[in-house]
């Protein structure tokens, strides 16, 4: 997929980590997929760093201060043109708002929600800041999934929310999952993880990362400090793995050559 010009409202348009140890994090994910990072000034920014990989912008990073309480982690942001209206409607329509719109001076605007399954999820609304700058390319975003409890639930608050067409991948008692799709490209989903998350894991949005060769990504992503999750395997949708990076947050590979 090549790089992006206008994200449609609701679509994903960034990525960021929380991290405890932003240093360890850069090390981390700059050799893994060669990224270049890019630190903010602290007094303005809070440290931000902003990930780049071919001079164009991937991705993100923030300091985990434990301040909210979050794990380390990933984080998906929808594009929001008004952040406030549309935490708004969530709210109407049943989420929770964990970080309140937020004016990022001189970049846009942000919120965090709970959407009413359990799965965090970010606003975004820009303003010198857009989105990511590429997609689908060795070491980029190359898609958005949510594994909900409540999947009714889930299914319901994004059409209501953000307008989302959806399209059933399979809809049995062994598999029920849904594409995003827009202006028919598909760039998220929501999968029916009742039967497959831990006792003690809540609703999740992860995001995949495309790779040349998932295995060899794994066995360096090990060789790093990271961990896997979940073993790669081939699937109908490609060659697919689960990892931890160095302080436990979670992230997804992604075969770019698809369905083996």
């Amino acid at each position: 997929m090549p790089v992006r010009d206008a994200i449609p409202a609701g679509a994903p348009c960034w990525v960021d980590l929380a991290s405890s140890e932003p240093d360890r994090a850069v090390e981390f994910y700059g050799q893994l997929f060669g990224w270049r990072a890019d630190r903010a000034s602290d007094s303005q920014y809070g440290g931000y760093v902003s990930f780049y990989r071919d001079d164009r912008l991937v991705a993100g990073l923030a300091t985990n201060t434990g301040t909210f309480g979050f794990p380390d982690g990933w984080s998906t942001y929808l594009m929001a043109p008004d952040v406030a209206a549309t935490a708004r409607r969530a709210t109407d329509a049943g989420a929770q708002v964990l970080v309140e719109p937020l004016e990022i001076p001189g970049q846009g605007s942000m919120s965090m929600l709970a959407d009413p399954s359990g799965g965090v999820i970010g606003l975004w609304q820009p303003g010198g800041h857009t989105s990511y700058g590429v997609t689908g390319e060795n070491g980029t975003v190359a898609y958005h999934e949510l594994q909900t409890r409540d999947y009714s639930a889930a299914v319901d608050f994004y059409r209501t929310v953000f307008h989302w067409h959806l399209r059933v991948v399979d809809d049995s008692d062994e598999f029920r999952y849904m594409n995003v799709i827009h202006e028919g490209k598909q760039y998220a989903g929501i999968m029916d993880a009742s039967h497959v998350l831990p006792d003690t894991q809540p609703s999740t949005w992860y995001v995949y990362f495309g790779v040349e060769d998932v295995d060899s990504a794994v066995r360096t992503a090990q060789t790093l400090g990271g961990s896997v999750v979940s073993a790669a395997e081939d699937t109908p949708f490609g060659r697919l793995a689960t990892l931890g990076d160095p302080t436990g947050a979670v992230f997804k590979l992604a075969s770019l050559e698809g369905p083996a």
